[in-house]
């Protein structure tokens, strides 16, 4: 490190003209920049400069030195722009659009690890159960349901999820636990007003398809209401699987009809294709995929 630090001196000494002006553009003495000169000469077993009190004059030597030199100061230079250019990209504001109740289940969480460890990236979090034009409206990322077929868009996987048939261990306590689908029909159900056939709950098992009738005291089109609505006792809800963790393991909400099948529900990350993010959107992409894993939500 040594050596290169000479070798850029020597550049910018002879780019300077004068050993006063060098050392001022090196933040250093005079005779700080003279005695590393002389190191350079004596590491080589060359002479480099003619001094002289008016000029500096280059050896055949020096000559031959100073176009290596003038490249290492160069190289220098593109790497510190290098630097500063991911710096600038690692800094500024990234729009992410999510469904609602899997902001409120993991971006609190998620987005707190992430600022500590990005703290110059700006989230943005809109939480829309609704279809939003990535590019027309500027989010840079979005998690959907669904992948459409614009060819602007590209998608990865990050999540496959099913609802959870659950209610609270007070409920199942007055009202009974049901043993199969068909005995909800007898029971409070909680229903998710977003879907046009809420009155209408489907199972597998085996193959076999499993449709019943259901009703109850309350609807709503947030899953975090209905799941509240469980956690108090009003009923039974179908819940997706990503926001029971805590619950199923404090033993609020219990399990109910475990031997039938729900239908998986794939989730994706989707950004617009631009042919190479922005490094702060690809740092934030690849972090929520992460996420996903480590969560055991994919």
């Amino acid at each position: 490190m040594s050596e290169m630090d000479d070798l850029a001196a020597f550049a910018v000494l002879i780019n300077a003209g004068s050993f006063t002006l060098a050392a001022q553009q090196l933040g250093c003495s005079k005779g700080q920049l003279s005695k590393r000169i002389s190191q350079l000469e004596a590491r080589f077993s060359v002479i480099l400069l003619h001094r002289t009190t008016r000029r500096l004059s280059l050896t055949a030597a020096g000559a031959a030195l100073l176009p290596q030199a003038q490249a290492l100061v160069v190289q220098v230079e593109r790497a510190r722009q290098a630097l500063a250019r991911l710096k600038d990209d690692m800094a500024g504001p990234v729009r992410l659009t999510v469904p609602v109740s899997l902001g409120e289940t993991f971006f609190d969480a998620l987005l707190l690890e992430f600022s500590h460890d990005y703290p110059l990236i700006q989230i943005e979090l809109e939480l829309n159960n609704s279809y939003r034009d990535l590019a027309r409206e500027g989010f840079d990322l979005a998690i959907r349901s669904q992948v459409s077929s614009d060819e602007r868009l590209v998608a990865k996987s990050v999540l496959n999820w099913h609802e959870v048939t659950c209610a609270s261990p007070a409920y199942l306590e007055q009202f009974g636990e049901p043993t199969s689908p068909v005995q909800l029909a007898e029971h409070r159900c909680l229903l998710n007003s977003h879907y046009s056939g809420r009155e209408e709950w489907q199972y597998h098992q085996q193959h076999e398809l499993h449709r019943v009738r259901v009703s109850g005291p309350f609807a709503s089109n947030h899953y975090s209401l209905l799941k509240k609505a469980a956690v108090i006792g009003a009923g039974i809800a179908r819940l997706p699987s990503y926001m029971l963790h805590a619950e199923l393991a404090d033993g609020h909400l219990r399990q109910i009809l475990g031997a039938y099948q729900t239908r998986s529900h794939p989730m994706y990350l989707v950004h617009p294709y631009e042919g190479g993010l922005p490094k702060r959107t690809q740092v934030l992409a690849d972090y929520l995929v992460q996420w996903f894993q480590r969560s055991g939500a994919v």
